[in-house]
């Protein structure tokens, strides 16, 4: 591929930070970083875009879940996103976030330019409505099932299940995401992106860079302008994103799919003096996209669309690079249900960040979805990074170390050999630049397992064979070249064994270690992983989120309904409780302080995802909190809240089912009247919870 561009900016699909990202999200970032490390050993002039997506309405759901504020909620997660991606060595030129003045600068340019130039219209839609939160429901403020699959938890913007876009009108059964209730369906003014009026320029615009796409991303578009494009609704009836400069619009915000994409430019503004440099020149800068299969349309057609109606002249995207899912070997990655490996995971298990980054794009999800499973991550480590370059790079410096005092040796370059490898880089190159990255890192592994062939042919051991010698030393040279891109750290360890600085690509092929050059001793490049911790790993990441990140309460406000004596138990009450989606019946032995009249009506808090249990033989699916100081007890309490509302003490809620064991690890307390979970406050969207008590231990 013959680039005649001066310059190539590269972006990755911006990660939404309402949790921690996994190795599945990891691909796209990893495969951008690789990309962006190949074009600059290249000696190419490029930068690299990352950031965050941070409004929409998952964040404030999100952000109602933990109690936080929308700010508060993506301030946290953009420090754990930035460490993860830093640790797995991405070194991005511009990293940024979709929540900054200068991508509300830019959206909101992008909007007036659309508006006047006659792209925008103005319609009314149906949308849902909740007269006791009294707000309209924005897509994930809306649950319900699904029309075309019959998923339960289908979500007003999209079913998880079958992956058919929805609007929350066509969800049946629909509920309210924040209390439960149903709601009806009202009139609403919104704003339209004229998408049929921009379709024959786009259509013309995407013949002409298209031969650069995936197959995946050149499927879904074709299918999507097959059928002609409709106006879509930009705006949403939210508080947290980029409000909408229009009178009349005050109280609604950008969809986050419209400012999402601009993110890239925003967050480029937000680092670089001279963006501008780059996203307007179409001429001179290429623009490569990275990202997953679920955002395709997003990249192919919404954003050119933007771009394309403001008449400004806008960098537009030439190739595009769209990865499957990557999957955990027990399903899908769940933080919820603690299955799969997460960055903080990674972090911890203690395995190198090149590992993972070996393992991500050696099975990176080109045409395909694939599965992440230990045993395969262990055989890939163990039989690929051990066994091909771990082995030819140690032997070779450990040799020359051990018998020519770590000097390399006065010999001739094996030029039949070397001629031979030339050839394979030169397939190495062709795949890097069709970005194959999956082949590409094969070819690369294909070289060095000819470099240990050779090394057995030639027995140095025995012969002592200099040409040979000064040859291999050469080839692992070049490999740390070949090898950068995918893997920063193992290259740069194998640059300082060789005693060199960093080499870029067009070094490949020249004998430039010679005769008399003095190495450093070796070192290490991957551990072995043993069946010890593969066994260790697959139990961790099974459910173990529950117990690690201290999340496994899921608390919410329930309505006392009936209360009744328990026959068998002088100690116990048996209570018909309201959480507002559902109804539910609880055993609690405080009849010795509190009377039946007295718990009435009162909103207590219960956990309601402990496992169901027996009690003298009434079953008892959840259980009241309450304060005990060594003398009285009392409930905790949320007079305020409504049935249902959630409970957050500022760490990710956990719906999936604990034990009492798990539960018993949260510390419980009451301090000055205030309930704490692990030091955290006990809170609803409305209120602090409360406890009668001014110290003591909650049960």
């Amino acid at each position: 591929m013959i680039n005649q561009f001066k310059r190539t900016l590269i972006t990755s699909a911006l990660p939404y930070v309402n949790n921690v990202p996994h190795l599945g999200t990891a691909v796209c970032v990893v495969s951008a970083d690789v990309y962006a490390r190949y074009l600059r050993s290249k000696g190419e002039d490029v930068i690299s875009v990352l950031g965050t997506d941070e409004h929409g309405t998952t964040a404030e759901v999100k952000a109602l879940e933990e109690g936080l504020t929308p700010r508060q909620l993506v301030d946290k997660y953009f420090i754990i996103h930035k460490k993860i991606y830093e640790w797995f060595n991405c070194n991005y030129d511009c990293f940024g976030r979709t929540s900054s003045k200068e991508n509300k600068e830019v959206s909101i340019d992008i909007f007036e330019r659309l508006d006047k130039n006659g792209f925008i219209t103005e319609n009314t839609l149906k949308q849902p409505f909740c007269g006791k939160c009294d707000k309209f429901l924005s897509d994930r403020f809306v649950e319900g099932t699904c029309p075309y699959c019959g998923y339960e938890q289908a979500r007003g913007d999209q079913c998880e299940k079958c992956g058919k876009l929805l609007d929350p009108t066509e969800l049946k059964d629909p509920r309210c995401k924040v209390c439960g209730t149903k709601p009806i369906i009202k009139d609403t003014k919104h704003l339209f992106i004229n998408l049929p009026k921009i379709q024959p320029e786009l259509d013309k615009w995407i013949k002409s860079v298209e031969q650069n796409w995936s197959e995946n991303a050149k499927t879904m578009t074709n299918s999507w302008l097959k059928e002609g494009l409709k106006e879509r609704c930009i705006t949403r009836d939210l508080k947290w994103g980029i409000p909408v400069p229009r009178k009349g619009y005050e109280n609604k915000v950008f969809y986050s799919w419209f400012d999402a994409p601009i993110g890239y430019i925003g967050i480029t503004k937000e680092v670089k003096k001279d963006w501008h440099e780059w996203w307007h020149s179409p001429k001179e800068t290429r623009l490569v996209q990275f990202m997953g299969k679920d955002n395709i349309p997003f990249h192919t057609i919404l954003f050119p669309a933007f771009l394309i109606g403001t008449r400004d002249d806008y960098t537009l995207l030439n190739d595009i690079s769209v990865n499957e899912y990557l999957n955990y070997e027990t399903g899908k990655f769940s933080k919820s249900r603690g299955e799969g490996v997460f960055g903080d995971d990674a972090i911890e298990t203690g395995i190198s960040a090149d590992a993972y980054r070996y393992y991500l794009m050696v099975n990176r999800p080109e045409q395909s979805d694939t599965i992440f499973t230990w045993d395969d991550f262990q055989q890939k480590i163990n039989n690929e990074l051990v066994a091909n370059i771990g082995n030819l790079v140690n032997r070779n410096i450990t040799f020359i170390n051990n018998f020519f005092s770590a000097e390399v040796p006065d010999g001739k370059i094996d030029e039949k050999f070397f001629e031979r490898l030339k050839d394979e880089y030169k397939k190495a190159e062709k795949l890097m630049d069709e970005i194959s990255l999956k082949d590409g890192l094969k070819q690369v592994m294909a070289i060095s397992k000819l470099g240990n062939q050779f090394f057995q042919e030639k027995e140095p051991w025995k012969t002592k064979d200099k040409d040979a010698l000064i040859t291999l030393i050469n080839i692992v040279k070049d490999l740390a070249i070949l090898i950068e891109p995918f893997l920063p750290k193992t290259a740069e360890s194998i640059f300082k064994q060789l005693n060199i600085n960093r080499l870029g690509w067009s070094e490949l092929g020249k004998p430039s270690i010679k005769p008399g050059h003095k190495i450093n001793k070796p070192e290490l490049l991957f551990k072995k992983l043993e069946d010890k911790d593969v066994k260790d790993f697959k139990e961790r990441f099974k459910g173990k989120k529950q117990e690690k990140t201290q999340f496994s309460l899921n608390l919410k406000v329930a309505k006392i309904l009936e209360v009744k004596e328990h026959p068998d138990a002088e100690k116990l009450y048996v209570m018909q409780i309201d959480l507002g989606k559902e109804k539910r019946q609880i055993v609690a032995g405080i009849r010795k302080y509190y009377t039946q009249e007295d718990l009435v009506g009162k909103n207590i808090v219960v956990v309601t995802n402990l496992e169901p249990a027996k009690l003298r033989g009434f079953e008892s699916n959840g259980m009241l909190l309450a304060g005990d100081d060594g003398t009285n007890v009392k409930l905790v309490e949320a007079p305020k809240s409504s049935p249902g509302d959630q409970v957050s003490y500022g760490i990710p809620v956990n719906e999936s089912i604990i034990s009492y064991s798990t539960f018993s690890k949260v510390v419980l307390e009451v301090k000055d009247k205030k309930v704490l979970a692990d030091g955290n406050i006990l809170k609803t969207s409305k209120e602090e919870v409360n406890c009668d008590i001014s110290k003591g231990k909650v049960k």
